[in-house]
């Protein structure tokens, strides 16, 4: 059914407003004021049933309860705990009076996150931009030259080895079958923990012909239990179906083959090596970047599946990136990991970082010199808006967290913005060149 609306400027006799408890020129309420919130209805309104079902939760709590979540770091449950603590959080998210309990069940943002999918999250990437665009931090003329970069989203698996995923594979086919009530001719349930535990003492102690033996001996109790669930069961439903097949994988795959299983619960996810010596391997996805070249404002993130070079990703981030902005970028600056793109896409001007001062003009090697500023931009989605580890499920998970760390970005950049120019005009107020009527209608 279609969320509750929020009743305005209806009085209480007991309790005071929060705009009248608040300060009204704090950073995160006046941020609240200037995002366009009628935007989120118009957009998700029509994804709730007009009649059925009960009412659902308020549009703008849910924004911006994920707005908060990744511009601050914090999980579901953290957020939602920490809402009931912040009277700022409240107003942010539409209030009116504070409130006392828990808005919602943590699953609800699961749920609805399912329900918009990643495209509906590119609208909220889209609402800071525009909100952004409306105060003048970003020109026109910003968006024109962008950089280009890709990273690893890493996804919330334990280190794959050839042990774990044999022990793992058949503790869960044990367990299924026994839900179902399939009789095994044995589980292997202690055998397998205690060769699993012998396996990783071998090797610790550089016993490795010993710990071959333990590995070869996980491999056949696996082996040993997929065929007997195959002869017991001829028509397995889904589920089980579907851990056979990821099983099977797992018991065939050898050291070198392509596009192996990493992981029993995400099998999207893929082994990238980018060259880092102090990780040579990271498992998740490719994400590709896209970042305004004057202020660093990010206005596009795409999440790949598999390791896909970096040049195939190019075009379709310029294209999300107009899409988003509504301006198509007349210069993309990336590094040599895309060597190969055309010099021209789709009416981008492509530059390499691979030519040298003396071969062009003091103007155009300073917008050179900007491309490694998508760097730390990089550092501060991975640091501070939980890009480092995705624990959301599935491909579709991988782009929703992606594009919600570059919204949490965008939205903290906006209040570092609001805080720097409220000192200014405090500043300017000390100065007496600002009266303070002109300080409460900045």
């Amino acid at each position: 059914m279609q969320p509750k609306v929020q009743i305005s400027d209806q009085g209480d006799l007991f309790r005071s407003r929060l705009d009248q408890m608040l300060d009204r020129q704090h950073e995160l309420y006046r941020l609240a004021d200037q995002i366009d919130w009628q935007f989120f209805e118009r957009e998700f309104g029509p994804l709730y049933s007009v009649k059925m079902g009960r009412p659902g939760v308020p549009i703008r709590l849910l924004v911006g309860l994920h707005y908060l979540k990744h511009a601050f770091n914090e999980s579901d449950e953290s957020v939602v705990a920490r809402f009931v603590e912040n009277p700022y959080w409240q107003y942010f998210c539409g209030f009116e009076f504070f409130q006392h309990r828990l808005p919602l069940d943590p699953t609800t943002l699961v749920k609805w996150r399912k329900r918009i999918g990643s495209k509906g999250v590119e609208k909220l990437l889209q609402a800071t931009i525009a909100t952004a665009v409306r105060r003048n931090d970003i020109t026109p003329q910003s968006l024109e030259r962008v950089n280009v970069d890709t990273t690893v989203q890493e996804k919330a698996i334990a280190y794959p080895t050839d042990a774990r995923l044999y022990h793992k594979a058949r503790v869960a086919l044990v367990k299924l079958a026994k839900e179902r009530g399939i009789q095994l001719r044995q589980s292997y349930e202690r055998l397998g923990k205690k060769a699993y535990i012998k396996h990783g003492r071998y090797k610790h102690a550089r016993q490795m012909n010993r710990a071959k033996r333990e590995l070869k001996r996980l491999k056949i109790y696996l082996g040993r239990v997929i065929r007997d669930i195959f002869r017991k069961i001829a028509n397995p439903d889904q589920t089980l179906t579907t851990l056979l097949e990821r099983s099977r994988r797992i018991f065939n795959q050898k050291q070198h083959d392509k596009n192996k299983l990493y992981s029993l619960h995400a099998p999207e996810v893929s082994c990238i090596a980018k060259g880092k010596s102090h990780k040579k391997y990271e498992f998740g996805c490719k994400v590709s970047i896209v970042s305004t070249s004057k202020d660093n404002w990010i206005i596009g993130t795409q999440a790949k599946d598999g390791n896909p070079y970096d040049g195939h990703t190019l075009k379709g981030a310029l294209k999300q990136a107009a899409q988003i902005t509504g301006i198509t970028p007349g210069n993309a600056y990336c590094d040599k990991g895309y060597k190969g793109v055309p010099s021209s896409l789709n009416g981008t001007t492509v530059h390499l970082a691979n030519k040298r001062k003396s071969s062009m003009k003091p103007s155009e090697w300073a917008w050179y010199k900007r491309r490694s500023a998508i760097e730390p931009i990089i550092g501060h989605l991975k640091v501070d808006h939980r890009m480092d580890r995705n624990h959301l499920k599935g491909a579709e998970g991988d782009k929703i967290n992606a594009l919600l760390a570059a919204c949490g970005y965008n939205l903290r950049k906006l209040l570092k913005l609001l805080l720097f120019w409220l000192v200014k005009e405090r500043t300017f107020l000390s100065w007496g060149r600002l009266s303070p009527i002109q300080l409460n209608t900045v």
